[in-house]
């Protein structure tokens, strides 16, 4: 595709980044813009221009498109200003689609939480079956980096890439639905929608669905037709599938959800059953999820990407017969800790170190239902980690399972979750080590 009129990158991330080496690649000369509301707009060949100065961009038609980056909101009053002049709103995602989709085998994978995972392991079961497949999305490749590279590619997309998504997949997964995501989409109704725009939409196209999505009145009345739905796997797939999980490094009964409903899906597009058995076998934790630590007789698991309360419950439910130290709290997004709660005293939870800002309400709660759960409101990590020094014949694990974002005290999950390692080691470890 070629556009007529410069473009404007709305964010500065890794997607942005391989936005403008795309466009660099097919119109050299063509004239690239930069907006985002904060950082910087760090990216090579390219004029910056500051949110204050857009609507006087968008009256003068500087730019004819922006490819918006995941992050920013498509409900940014600023987009409906752009539309309104006749300006394109596009995406990374989207520019794919438009460039690379014909010919290809696309699989789209996403849910509230397990997503990543799966869409791994649909790309080893695919690998490990000799099918030339390739990842994208949140994890893998940026869409654009992946281009052409693969005949089939597997799509991790999140409900900011769910929300517009103009071109149709040959396999929609989705794994599960909770809330999520309140500030970016305006509402739990909008978020639910923008989620299922992957599956609720025209099109000869496969479904599949995960155990906790199935059942769920919204998702099922999104799939429309039920003849969409991928082949269930026979009972002596199922033990199969059983039998390698429990031989690897999937811990917890929701990693058997998700290697499930990766192999329904790779059978769909043609993988067999020993790929997908190796492909399980070959399975590596994402970083930050369930990411393990011995330290002596201290286990200490870096759970920082659980951005959600039914992520930690996940989470608690793979350490059974622990005495386990929760950390939890972050960013606030309107999520209901009540349930939560109730569940740390019966997953083995003896100690709960919260984090601001949802820590205060998942520490209320917790006190209320969890009585003989020692509760301590901290207003950091190190100071939550120095607490748990004081109390070490309390618990056997720690577990940061934060259940909430990470963007009041850390740039990302990321940087959340090598902050705790490191905390842990400088607190826990042998010295003579």
């Amino acid at each position: 595709m070629r556009f007529d009129a410069p473009i404007l990158l709305y964010g500065a991330g890794r997607e942005a980044n391989s936005t403008r080496q795309f466009l660099k690649r097919h119109q050299p000369d063509l004239p690239v813009f930069v907006t985002v509301d904060s950082g910087t707009a760090d990216i090579p060949d390219t004029e910056a221009i500051s949110p204050s100065d857009l609507p006087a961009a968008i009256a003068e038609r500087r730019f004819g498109t922006i490819v918006k980056s995941p992050g920013v909101s498509r409900y940014k009053p600023i987009f409906d200003t752009a539309r309104a002049a006749g300006i394109e709103i596009t995406s990374n995602l989207n520019l794919w689609g438009a460039t690379y989709r014909r010919g290809r085998t696309v699989i789209a994978i996403t849910g509230t939480k397990g997503k990543s995972t799966t869409a791994t392991l649909v790309h080893l079961m695919l690998a490990r079956s000799g099918l030339d497949a390739g990842l994208a999305g949140n994890v893998g490749l940026a869409p654009l980096e992946i281009a052409d590279k693969h005949a089939i590619v597997v799509f991790e997309l999140s409900s900011y890439q769910t929300a517009d998504m103009a071109f149709t997949p040959d396999v929609a997964a989705i794994t599960n639905l909770y809330p999520e995501h309140v500030d970016w989409h305006g509402s739990v109704e909008r978020y639910y929608a923008d989620k299922l725009n992957l599956v609720d939409r025209d099109g000869s196209f496969a479904v599949a669905l995960g155990k906790a999505a199935a059942p769920n009145a919204l998702v099922a009345k999104a799939v429309r037709d039920h003849r969409r739905l991928v082949k269930s796997l026979s009972e002596a797939e199922a033990r199969a599938l059983e039998s390698a999980v429990s031989q690897s490094r999937l811990k917890g009964a929701h990693n058997l959800d998700n290697a499930q409903l990766a192999a329904e899906i790779a059978l769909a597009v043609g993988a067999s059953m020993d790929g997908i058995l190796a492909g399980i076998a070959a399975f590596r934790p994402l970083p930050h999820r369930l990411e393990e630590h011995r330290l002596r007789d201290l286990t200490i698991v870096n759970d920082s990407i659980s951005t959600t309360p039914e992520a930690t419950k996940a989470a608690l439910a793979a350490y059974p017969g622990r005495r386990i130290a929760l950390i939890a709290g972050g960013h606030e997004r309107e999520q209901d800790y009540a349930e939560l709660a109730s569940l740390l005293a019966l997953r083995g939870v003896t100690t709960l170190i919260t984090l601001p800002v949802t820590g205060t309400r998942l520490a209320s709660a917790t006190r209320k239902i969890a009585p003989n759960i020692t509760v301590t409101e901290t207003e950091n990590l190190e100071s939550g980690i120095a607490t748990l020094a004081t109390q070490r014949d309390r618990f056997d694990a720690i577990i940061l399972s934060p259940g909430a974002p990470s963007y009041n005290q850390f740039k990302n999950f990321e940087e959340r979750g090598t902050r705790f390692v490191e905390l842990c080691k400088t607190t826990f470890a042998d010295p003579a080590s």
